[in-house]
């Protein structure tokens, strides 16, 4: 299905070949529709499936975004919708197959470290999976990656740097972290996110880690940032709504396109 899914693609982007993947968040889409060249709905897309959520336009955008080729998904697929853990990983083995190399992954989190405020961008260092649940488990495509693979470098520690580096040089504060993925879809509770951080947790979501093994398992360069939307339950006075989400990633988009258009120059 991966190589049906990429020839149907490459029909529609003729000699594009994008080098960067973007995987963009809640709130976060805008990025793909200022720089949209060819936009392809995942409805069209052999073995994609439709997202649900607010926010997400369910579509595959090309782009050339500083001089780099890139694809962005505008929309991600999420355990929690109820597609099997293979389907939420399907579009970065795809990516893959049409050449990309390095993937930018991008989320609405919850602030699990109490310094951090809602609009805040956090830049992931490293990820701990509590989701139940793992994208590799079945029949192992070797063509792609191994069936054992190394996961002490997910978020490439090179790309951390020159993210930060960057973040100065535009003058944002930002956040570097660990980010726990539960699976969602209700929001945790006041004693799982001091769980999460006495495990070590900065930040807390219900995505991106699937995609990040993934790619990393293939080969890919994985640069992980978290738009910081809320504080988590137990650290935020008030409760928690995707309302809010939404509201604190468009607070924060402008400095996230900054940041994102200048790392795909630095790439």
């Amino acid at each position: 299905m991966v190589n049906s899914a990429v020839e149907f693609i490459k029909n529609k982007i003729g000699n594009f070949k994008p080098e960067i993947g973007i995987i963009l968040g809640s709130g976060l889409g805008e990025l793909a529709d200022e720089y949209c060249k060819i936009a392809i709905p995942y409805s069209e897309i052999p073995g994609f499936e439709t997202s649900t959520i607010s926010g997400h336009k369910s579509r595959l955008v090309f782009a050339e975004i500083n001089g780099k080729n890139v694809v962005m998904m505008q929309g991600r697929f999420h355990f929690y919708e109820g597609h099997p853990i293979q389907k939420v990983v399907f579009p970065v083995k795809v990516m893959k197959k049409l050449g990309v190399e390095t993937l930018i992954v991008t989320n609405a989190a919850g602030g699990v470290n109490p310094e951090f405020k809602p609009a805040d961008l956090m830049i992931i260092t490293d990820h701990i999976n509590h989701m139940g649940v793992n994208p590799l488990i079945g029949t192992n495509d070797d063509s792609m990656g191994m069936r054992f693979p190394d996961m002490s470098e997910v978020y490439t520690k090179k790309y951390v740097e020159l993210a930060e580096n960057i973040g100065k040089k535009l003058g944002l504060n930002l956040q570097k972290g660990v980010y726990i993925a539960f699976t969602g879809p209700s929001y945790e509770t006041p004693a799982e996110v001091r769980m999460a951080r006495i495990l070590g947790a900065d930040a807390v979501g219900m995505s991106t880690v699937p995609e990040a093994v993934t790619a990393s398992w293939a080969g890919m360069k994985v640069i992980g940032l978290s738009c910081i939307c809320n504080s988590a339950a137990g650290v935020s006075p008030v409760g928690l709504s995707h309302a809010d989400v939404i509201k604190a990633a468009g607070e924060a988009k402008d400095k996230f396109k900054m940041l994102v258009k200048e790392i795909i120059k630095e790439l």
